[in-house]
């Protein structure tokens, strides 16, 4: 089982301690040296201010943000915590996820998802009801550029005709690419044209306003591993070569208030049975030290004793 973090800006306004180079550089080279596996960013260019008011988040350019994390690590994946695909052209992902896995040495995972934000859709020029077409377009074009030439697409905004994007990326055969979302759909997605599926908790007021199915404990993940089985033995799909990355809740959360890391360590036992390969690790972001003394700990508590 392996563990991933994303950068801790939970709130607006952010934590000005946290939005540095430096901050940035910290976070993530202690991460590595805790023996964390994954590094990431969220991603929203545009959210509403009655969004963020009503507990939404700030953020930084996943990209940019994990380029400069990966100039100062040398071992850490880097993992978005999602790229909502729909937002920009395909290609323009493509070159962004090959540049990056190149300049890392093939560290990159995409890890992508549809997207729920109407606001954010219309700021960005996107018809919000087209995001579904639009996301699995952007999945077949990001695979036809990452490992051919010459690639010709009628997408539904634009016409490609010959298009050779290199560098291609250095992972082989290209980057894995984990499908976000608790639906049937997002697993389809997963067997077609993924390497990875990472649903996330929501429980059914979450999951109602952010579009997916309701996944509000470990009963509802399995019957979702059990869904994701069935469909690879239907494709043929070897089920045990897809990464399945979700949240431990069991003894709390690094760095807050009664984390119990045996516990914690009990939860991790159970996932495992079910087959998630990937644990995402929520952590504190009220300071820098706090956030700093969370994951030494948990590296020490919790890595270290498995």
């Amino acid at each position: 089982m392996k563990f991933a973090i994303t950068h801790p800006m939970h709130n607006h306004p952010y934590h000005p301690e946290l939005v540095t180079g430096s901050a940035v550089a910290a976070v993530a080279t202690a991460a590595e040296k805790a023996g964390f596996d994954g590094f990431g960013f969220t991603d929203h260019p545009a959210p509403t201010q009655r969004w963020l008011d009503a507990g939404g988040h700030d953020s930084l350019d996943p990209f940019v943000a994990m380029g400069f994390a990966a100039a100062h690590t040398t071992t850490l994946r880097l993992i978005p915590n999602i790229v909502v695909l729909p937002y920009r052209n395909p290609f323009v992902v493509a070159k962004a996820g090959a540049t990056l896995d190149v300049l890392s040495g093939g560290r990159f995972t995409l890890a992508v998802g549809v997207g729920y934000l109407k606001r954010e859709f219309a700021a960005l020029g996107v018809n919000y009801d087209d995001r579904a077409e639009l996301f699995d377009e952007s999945l077949q074009v990001i695979h036809a550029i990452w490992t051919g030439d010459d690639v010709s697409v009628e997408g539904c905004n634009f016409t490609a005709k010959g298009v050779t994007a290199h560098p291609r990326p250095c992972s082989q055969p290209h980057p894995p690419i984990w499908i976000g979302g608790n639906t049937a759909a997002a697993r389809r997605r997963v067997v077609s044209q993924g390497d990875g599926w990472c649903p996330f908790k929501a429980p059914a007021a979450l999951a109602q306003t952010a579009g997916t199915a309701p996944m509000d404990d470990v009963d509802g993940l399995a019957a979702g591993i059990d869904d994701l089985r069935r469909r690879c033995d239907a494709e043929r799909r070897d089920f045990t070569a897809i990464d399945i990355a979700f949240a431990n809740d069991v003894g709390g959360d690094p760095g807050m208030p009664g984390f119990n890391a045996d516990q914690y360590l009990t939860g991790l036992t159970e996932l495992a049975k079910l087959g998630v390969t990937w644990v995402r690790v929520t952590l504190p972001g009220d300071s820098l030290g706090q956030t700093l003394e969370a994951i030494e700990s948990f590296g020490s508590e919790v890595i270290a004793a498995r």
